[in-house]
């Protein structure tokens, strides 16, 4: 899913500079493409939920993502190997959060809900990760307030189906967990060392979030068999592991250097929009109106929430 603070970088383009306009689009075409990207991440983990056990699925997930990445980010890993084993505690804590937790209860929670829903509760972390601000000693101000209010609202009728009462879905509140469980990420990318390059540290994090999962996956293993390899799980397995986890964190982060975390930040909250879209389109999920207003709270709540003021 995800990480708009995986990068720390902004944009340092002269301010007369011609082709700073040119750059700033571009970036914001970066940034809608890792959106979309991960949208269709969550719809690829419906859509291979009856066929791929969970923990085999992001298993899998991350040694494609590995194995995709590393000859990109092998070398800037080894000149920094001692950068890595310095910060290792704070790499294997955000490797915890960001790769091995966080996609477990992703794909388990597509075992029970849709992927519009899965879009839409995850449209949400931005308001926990504000709270993580708060927490933290940031003040937020009336508007940024009622921002989260308002989101959580939303979605708290999404996964009640309609109503404020606490009859969620498994699959829902699986969900949530994972809303948690990426903010609490994305809080610990606001440590990332300074001095440690962004491939070295997204192919470490790859590396012990893979060997985080594998206890799990050989449990797995034994426990629920393994899954049949068809174009049908091999299809999604690719996309998730090359598309979501490599290809959209390039973007991501080229962007936020571009444009900035803030403005790339914008262009993310299309996500469930996005993510309802392809569910219609492919996984032929309805959207009706219930599910349209719970949309619309959402991301004016986080909108709000993540106003400077």
């Amino acid at each position: 899913m995800a990480v708009m603070d995986r990068a720390r970088t902004v944009s340092h383009a002269e301010p007369g500079s011609t082709g700073k306009k040119g750059a700033a689009g571009f970036g914001v075409l970066l940034a809608l493409l890792a959106t979309v990207v991960w949208s269709g991440s969550f719809v690829a983990t419906r859509g291979m939920a009856e066929t791929v056990p969970p923990v085999q699925a992001v298993f899998w997930r991350w040694i494609i993502a590995l194995l995709a990445v590393a000859p990109f980010a092998a070398r800037q890993a080894w000149q920094q190997r001692a950068l890595i084993r310095r910060h290792l505690g704070f790499i294997a804590l955000a490797s915890l959060f960001g790769v091995a937790l966080y996609n477990t209860l992703v794909h388990q929670a597509g075992l029970t809900t849709s992927a519009a829903n899965m879009g839409m509760i995850m449209a949400a972390s931005p308001v926990i990760m504000a709270l993580y601000a708060r927490l933290g000693g940031e003040r937020l101000g009336a508007r940024r307030t009622f921002g989260m209010l308002l989101a959580a609202f939303g979605v708290l009728l999404l996964v009640g189906d309609g109503s404020i009462g606490f009859d969620f879905g498994a699959g829902d509140l699986w969900m949530l967990a994972a809303a948690l469980s990426f903010a609490t990420y994305s809080a610990l990318l606001k440590r990332k060392p300074a001095e440690l390059g962004g491939l070295a540290f997204l192919i470490t994090t790859f590396v012990l979030g893979a060997l985080m999962l594998a206890p799990a996956y050989a449990v797995s293993l034994h426990v629920q068999g393994g899954f049949e390899v068809t174009a049908g799980t091999v299809g999604p397995l690719l996309y998730v592991g090359v598309f979501s986890s490599a290809v959209a964190f390039f973007a991501w982060n080229k962007a936020v250097s571009m444009i900035g975390a803030a403005r790339a930040g914008v262009v993310y909250y299309l996500q469930p929009v996005c993510v309802a879209g392809l569910g219609l389109l492919l996984l032929d999920e309805p959207t009706g109106p219930a599910q349209l207003l719970c949309m619309a709270l959402i991301l004016g709540g986080v909108g709000l929430g993540s106003a400077r003021r």
